[in-house]
């Protein structure tokens, strides 16, 4: 984070910019009532020439001499629209702009307030100088005290001897204390020699030299330092530097130190213009001591818009390995476990009201581990056209149609990684087939849509044809004798009905009363068997089975390489209890299932098991909110033959009060082969790919300001711990908090990363140390920060 702190060179008080404020319409201020006049708010006056502005003297005594001078004394003030100046005494000389304040001396301008015994100023030139002033600065709510404060021009203040906390605490936590303090307002730069930041009147930090924005706006100059630790790069430290190089364009450096691998230099530069925008980051190692090689990472986003409904964007990630995110993540599996980086680039057009229009290059880079078994790259689609065409309510009609023409690229085998998946000879250095592939899906529906139920029939035509190189193989990793045919197309019409009802009456739940309605629907849907065998397989997989599938046209998902053949019913009900106040929904039950009127032909793969069941696994689902506290959900996919469950999901959540929360969550998904055909556990060299998962997590109060957070999971399907958090949080009596956060995660199959966060934050400042926040949303559910916010400080919080 910024040094903002250093901001307090508003306290020249008497010498910072207006800002404008805008006036509330009434159109922001809501509807008024009828006979009132919505008033604007209070606003800044700018761009008032100096001659405009009235003075006025207030006093118990004005006198005038001869030589133009005018004195004031008792209860002395002197106002103008931009500034107040107050003492028990004020001389001021007409002929030469000089001003003489003595006895308890205050000058307030832009919410900002400096006092002293005495100053002397001079109005016209802006200069002058004020012993021992004490301020208030109304952009930060900061405050401090100098031993002298020196004013050289309206651009230019001077100040000596500097105490300065942006805690706005009677007794502040902090504070940072500077023999000399220069600052230049126009440039919005602030410079301080040998600032040293004390906590609890200890110093903690040192910087012989500090540039610092003197206003809100950026400023070039170093941010807060930042270092932790962890196992796979040791003691970690950073200091970065920020370049405001332009209002539409910044840069930052960010050189990273870590104890176990080297010095690795980063950048992120940002931009943004009219019709563009986008930003630049990467890292780069030049020999990483711990690998014996050199590391990089870089990611590009552009967005362009070209006029007429037309755009480009840009999108470009590439690591140097595929252990750079294992040994350098900083955030644990959010970086860890990423295994595809995708790239894109492409033109987007939407200048027509029922058409949209796309051409985009996709690649992929897949990040092997070593330690698993061989991940098969996604195909890189080199390009991929796709049009739209889109009307709905055309006389009660609604017509899509989606069509595609994408070539499609299996990336080469890279070695090193694995041995080749393939024994075959004369394969390499292949690793499946490629291709070409056309596609187009019309739709055309009429939703009947009534009070209380709805009826929305609808029929498609999907059109396909392919164009493959097979290259020896019939299917990834199988080599075929005869492979499959060079073209074929396909041609499938869809036909679907979707209907329910919603029924209402009044209920009572746990004593209180309710809405209960119960919402059946019905969807039948009916596409005739076409011989796909042949056809090959780019970017289609077997589908989950949910509540949200089970309404769906296909039972595979992707890029409908393969359409199962159907005629079929859904069967859904669902049932829910509102409150009768509120419609807040308490309670929610819901269960579906497949009628099947004839046996599944088409498989994804030559020799899948069949479906030859007359009904599908039944779909559960439950959400409850007992109390407003305590909350509740349950889903699952039983088999009712066979009586396992296929997926399950659980979990319950406690907030009895703020900072104080428990979630516990379950989670199973049985390997998607075995839900297709049980036998496959037999086969050889089958590895079984359920998951099977138990997490808690929670955050909660061990004493008054001691706070407990964190999350484990574990694995029951491995039988380890793939991820462990564990942390404290201090909030102290006023404008800081300590934390200390470690985690353990697998960054691998058989790896795992230890770190270690360090935070001390203080309101008003920022934060020294890593900052482990992030991590804490992202992975403990219902985590709230246990620092307060200070209120945000505006131009009239001092007005008089």
């Amino acid at each position: 984070m910024r040094l903002v702190w250093w901001a307090l060179l508003f306290a020249a008080g008497a010498l910072p910019a207006a800002q404008a404020q805008q006036s509330a319409s009434p159109a922001a201020a809501g509807v008024a009532l009828k006979g009132l006049q919505v008033a604007p708010k209070l606003q800044v006056h700018k761009n008032i020439d100096e001659n405009d502005m009235s003075t006025f003297l207030v006093a118990d005594k004005i006198e005038n001499d001869q030589d133009g001078r005018v004195v004031l004394t008792g209860k002395a003030e002197v106002r103008r629209i931009d500034a107040i100046v107050k003492g028990d005494r004020i001389d001021y000389q007409r002929s030469t702009g000089d001003v003489r304040v003595r006895g308890n001396g205050l000058i307030l301008r832009d919410a900002s307030l400096i006092t002293g015994p005495a100053f002397d100023y001079n109005v016209d030139k802006e200069t002058g100088e004020i012993s021992e002033p004490d301020f208030w600065l109304g952009a930060t709510g900061g405050a401090g005290t100098a031993a002298r404060a020196e004013m050289f021009s309206r651009n230019h203040m001077r100040l000596t001897d500097v105490s300065y906390s942006g805690c706005p605490c009677p007794d502040p936590a902090w504070y940072i204390k500077s023999p000399k303090v220069d600052l230049h307002f126009d440039e919005n730069e602030g410079i301080a020699r040998d600032g040293v930041l004390y906590f609890k009147d200890f110093p903690i930090l040192y910087s012989p030299y500090l540039s610092f924005p003197v206003r809100k706006e950026r400023k070039s100059g170093f941010l807060l330092p930042t270092y932790g630790t962890s196992s796979s790069g040791g003691f970690e430290v950073s200091v970065p530097y920020y370049f405001n190089l332009a209002p539409n364009y910044d840069l930052t450096l960010i050189p990273r130190y870590l104890s176990k691998r080297g010095l690795q230099m980063g950048a992120e530069f940002r931009y943004l213009g009219q019709d563009y925008g986008g930003q630049f980051y990467g890292t780069y190692l030049p020999n990483d001591r711990a690998a014996d090689r050199k590391r990089w990472y870089y990611a590009l986003q552009h967005v362009h818009g070209l006029g007429g409904g037309l755009s480009a964007s840009l999108d470009v990630r590439r690591v140097s390995d595929d252990d750079y995110f294992r040994d350098f993540s900083s955030f644990g599996l959010s970086e860890s476990s990423y295994t595809y980086l995708p790239s894109s680039a492409g033109l987007s057009w939407s200048g027509q009201q029922y058409f949209h229009a796309s051409l985009y290059a996709h690649t992929y880079q897949t990040l092997q581990d070593k330690s698993g078994s061989y991940l098969l790259p996604q195909y890189d689609r080199l390009p991929e056209l796709y049009v739209q065409g889109a009307r709905y309510n055309w006389g009660g009609f609604d017509l899509r149609s989606d069509n595609y023409a994408t070539r499609f690229v299996m990336p080469k085998f890279k070695y090193g990684t694995h041995p080749y998946p393939a024994q075959a000879s004369g394969l390499q250095p292949y690793q499946s087939y490629d291709g070409t592939r056309f596609s187009s899906y019309t739709t055309v529906s009429y939703p009947i849509m009534r009070a209380g139920w709805h009826v929305i029939p609808k029929a498609g035509l999907h059109l396909s044809q392919y164009s493959t190189d097979w290259h020896g193989f019939s299917a990834p990793f199988t080599p075929a004798l005869t492979p499959g045919p060079r073209t074929q197309s396909r041609i499938l019409p869809i036909v679907s009905v979707d209907s329910g009802m919603t029924f209402e009456r009044e209920a009572s739940l746990f004593g209180n009363a309710a809405i209960q309605t119960l919402e059946p629907r019905l969807y039948y849907l009916r596409v005739p068997y076409r011989d796909q065998s042949q056809i090959p397989v780019f970017d289609t997989y077997y589908a989950d089975f949910n509540f949200a599938q089970a309404f769906d046209e296909n039972i595979f998902s992707g890029g409908w390489d393969r359409i199962a053949d159907a005629d079929q019913l859904t069967i859904g009900l669902t049932s829910r209890w509102l409150d009768e106040e509120s419609g807040f929904e308490r309670l929610s039950l819901s269960a579906a299932q497949r009628v099947y009127f004839r046996d599944q032909l088409v498989t994804l793969y030559p020799g899948d098991t069949i479906r030859t069941k007359t009904k599908s696994d039944y779909l559960f689902a439950a959400s409850a909110a007992l109390t407003d506290k305590f909350f509740v959900r349950f889903d699952a996919q039983y088999n009712p033959e066979s009586r396992d469950r296929n997926r399950m999901t659980a979990g319950v959540r406690w907030e009895p009060k703020r900072l104080a929360s428990l979630s516990l969550s379950y989670r199973y998904k049985r390997d998607p082969r075995q839900v297709i055909d049980p036998q496959v556990q037999t086969q050889p060299g089958y590895v079984d790919a359920t998951k099977e998962q138990v997490s808690l997590a929670g955050q909660w109060p061990l004493a008054n300001k001691l706070y407990a957070v964190g999350r484990f999971d574990y694995s029951l399907a491995e039988k380890r711990s793939t991820q462990s958090i564990f942390g404290l949080e201090y909030k102290g009596d006023c404008c800081w908090t300590a934390r200390v956060v470690m985690q353990r995660y697998a960054v691998s199959r058989e790896d795992v990363n230890t770190a270690m966060f360090f935070q001390l934050e203080l309101s008003g400042l920022g934060s020294i140390g890593t900052d482990p926040m992030r991590l804490l949303r992202e992975r403990v559910a219902g985590y709230q920060s246990v620092t307060t916010p200070i209120a945000e400080k505006t131009t009239f919080e001092r007005y008089e």
